[in-house]
């Protein structure tokens, strides 16, 4: 598995990108955010457009983290 952080596009960056043989996933970790919210920005800022001609899948991921308790609070997954 290769596993970048902070890969920039022209409209932001990604918090992690990780590929496998199989499968393409976006990361979007947000702090006291939704998985919702991260999911949005996942589609909007385009993060997968730069893997678009790449025949494996591709996950978005988005994981919301709680400053108050300290650990994951809320996650949801997409394919594309």
């Amino acid at each position: 598995m290769d596993v970048y952080a902070e890969i920039h596009n022209s409209k932001g960056r990604c918090g992690i990108l990780a590929k496998t043989d199989l499968y393409i996933y976006v990361l979007e970790l947000k702090l006291d955010g939704t998985a919702s919210e991260a999911l949005i920005q996942i589609r909007g800022k385009g993060y997968f457009t730069p893997h678009a001609a790449d025949s494996r899948k591709k996950m978005a991921v988005g994981i919301s983290f709680s400053s108050k308790d300290r650990q994951v609070v809320d996650y949801d997954v997409d394919e594309y």
